[in-house]
């Protein structure tokens, strides 16, 4: 968790703009865009249950209106010359051509679900995940939690490193996991290969947990990750 109000208002007293990548909040917890003030939000939607290749991006409408649409075509412009366009209002104008319409419907009842189940109870039900799955790997001989090591702070997320006395690597890890307890889990350097570099670090693995997830599953993955890391160290 960071204190993004906080750095959202430092940035705008340097006349900075903010955009924040909310994919791994939005799905979470409760984002209020308004009251953190920032200017910009995007979010995918198939972290949320829905379907793959959509996403959501929020602009304050005095920017949305000063930016270019960077596709053109139909349904963007009210009128058009040789010379000139004049573009819709947004949305549209950064809407061009036919839209993914089936797509569409399926993020909106992906939406109308988690609402009705409620951020707050999805964060609830994570944290309590989290935190039985932290206290069951934290003394794992060689393993290292990356990140805040209180629960609450890292929602669904639990992404650790392991050491490899005997030989092996996180992708190992996460292929003993498949093919033994049929768990999937991330290795690699998550997109982030900057932080990865500079730590000297050369993967890791991250288990994500949502609102499908059980206490079941969460003792399962406990105890076969402790025999899996067992068989490297």
């Amino acid at each position: 968790t960071i204190p993004a109000k906080e750095i959202i208002k430092i940035a705008h007293n340097y006349g900075a703009l903010v955009m924040l990548d909310g994919a791994q909040s939005a799905p979470h917890k409760p984002v209020d865009v308004q009251a953190i003030d920032v200017d910009f939000f995007a979010l995918s939607v198939h972290k949320m249950l829905g379907p793959t290749g959509m996403g959501v991006l929020y602009g304050k409408h005095h920017l949305l209106e000063e930016l270019a649409p960077f596709i053109v075509g139909g349904d963007t412009v009210s009128d058009s010359t040789y010379e000139s366009a004049k573009f819709l209002p947004p949305p549209e104008k950064f809407e061009a051509g036919l839209q993914n319409y089936a797509g569409i419907i399926g993020s909106g009842a992906a939406v109308d679900y988690i609402e009705k189940i409620g951020r707050q109870e999805i964060e609830k039900h994570e944290e309590k995940l989290n935190t039985f799955i932290t206290e069951g790997i934290k003394d794992i001989t060689g393993l290292k939690i990356i990140g805040p090591q209180e629960p609450r702070s890292r929602g669904g997320i639990i992404s650790f490193t392991v050491e490899f006395p005997k030989g092996g690597d996180a992708h190992d890890i996460a292929i003993v996991l498949d093919e033994t307890a049929n768990i999937a889990v991330r290795s690699g350097a998550f997109c982030v290969h900057s932080w990865f570099n500079y730590r000297k670090c050369e993967a890791a693995v991250r288990a994500s947990l949502y609102l499908y997830n059980t206490e079941n599953e969460a003792r399962k993955f406990v105890d076969a990750l402790g025999k899996t890391i067992g068989l490297f160290t």
